[in-house]
């Protein structure tokens, strides 16, 4: 059903070695063209993650040889610490060298992939007892903040702790997951974008968007985040409540999916045509529910509602949202939207979220996770 989806996006990934060439893609300005930077930016993990999902699905070597060849650039980029004061080490590391050990036992991108870990639990802030987001250690701004999107940079850590044995790793993961669960998702199952608290005490100051439509809104993207990233919690800590959280937060979801299946940029703005969509949310989140249905059992009355919102997602990108292959388009899905509160790439293609369309596939057609933990 969804081989003829997942060949279209192989054949547009493979274009896109030659276009990219050693840069990286980001988002588009002009809704066709990506805008490239030689990994340098939060989101080159995707690029190589869509690499090595063509590369399971082709067996084709020059997918391969590709993600080896960013391996490689991220290999430097942590010697040289490139833009690294965030939490995005786990985007950045997961889908790159964990992804080159969990297709060919690597055991050099196994190391690097432990370092990565090891850079990311430099961001454990011990007083306020979470993973600072983004900015240096005591930021007058973001020193005691967390945002939503971080659940799904934990797996690095829940992976590292697997592989050593050193729980610290899964114990900060663990205690920021529970951070996260009690203060980002509102009682009503709905999400913040971030929160904050006073870094010197940890008491919680108060919650607010940064990227959503206003401080109380649900930010579509966030909402996924936290379906996906609760669900992985689960996995990686075996914690129920994390299970209860990602079925929480997913009901809310379906429940405000749109007629055509995409969802606007945040719930609660007003859904008229002139409104943003953000196609990524609706991939994320498609993935999120397919890791979500796995840990249901088949009594669940929940999981008929995941599978069902899922190819109502998946087959509408792909017969509504995807380029043809003989335009110059060069992303997966259009309408993603990058920052729509700041007008930054607000209906343009998002690398992240043709990463996340083409897991979603693969998960469908082919039964592989992507990368986010060992197989």
């Amino acid at each position: 059903m969804w081989a003829r989806a997942i060949e279209q996006a192989v054949e547009q990934t493979k274009r896109n070695i030659e276009r990219f060439g050693d840069q990286f893609p980001h988002v588009s300005a002009d809704g066709k063209h990506y805008v490239l930077n030689p990994n340098t930016d939060w989101t080159d993990g995707f690029w190589t993650g869509m690499l090595w999902l063509c590369y399971e699905y082709t067996g084709e070597k020059a997918f391969r040889d590709a993600a080896v060849r960013t391996v490689d650039s991220f290999r430097q980029r942590l010697q040289v610490g490139t833009n690294l004061d965030h939490h995005d080490i786990g985007f950045l590391y997961s889908l790159s060298s964990k992804a080159g050990w969990i297709v060919e036992k690597d055991v050099e991108a196994r190391q690097l992939t432990l370092q990565a870990a090891d850079a990311l639990m430099k961001r454990w802030r011990e007083k306020p007892r979470l993973i600072q987001a983004w900015g240096r250690e005591n930021d007058p701004e973001n020193g005691g903040r967390i945002i939503i999107d971080c659940m799904m940079n934990l797996p690095l850590l829940y992976w590292a702790a697997e592989q050593t044995g050193d729980e610290k790793y899964r114990e900060a993961a663990g205690i920021h997951a529970e951070k996260s669960r009690r203060f980002l998702v509102r009682g009503d199952d709905s999400s913040y974008h971030t929160f904050y608290f006073d870094p010197a005490t940890g008491e919680a100051v108060r919650g607010g968007t940064h990227q959503g439509y206003r401080d109380g809104s649900t930010w579509t993207r966030g909402q996924a985040w936290g379906i996906y990233g609760f669900a992985l919690a689960y996995r990686g800590l075996g914690r129920p409540e994390f299970l209860e959280t990602s079925k929480r937060m997913a009901k809310y979801f379906i429940d405000r999916i749109p007629e055509d299946h995409v969802v606007y940029w945040d719930f609660d703005v007003p859904q008229v045509p002139e409104s943003k969509r953000d196609s990524s949310a609706s991939a994320i989140a498609a993935c999120g529910m397919l890791e979500l249905a796995g840990h249901l059992g088949q009594d669940d009355p929940l999981k008929a509602d995941l599978m069902e919102a899922v190819t109502q997602s998946i087959s509408s990108l792909a017969q509504n949202y995807t380029p043809d292959l003989d335009s110059d388009e060069e992303g997966l899905i259009r309408r993603g939207s990058y920052s729509v509160r700041t007008g930054l790439s607000p209906d343009d293609y998002t690398i992240w979220g043709d990463y996340y369309y083409l897991e979603a596939l693969m998960r469908l057609e082919k039964g592989i996770p992507g990368y986010w933990y060992s197989r």
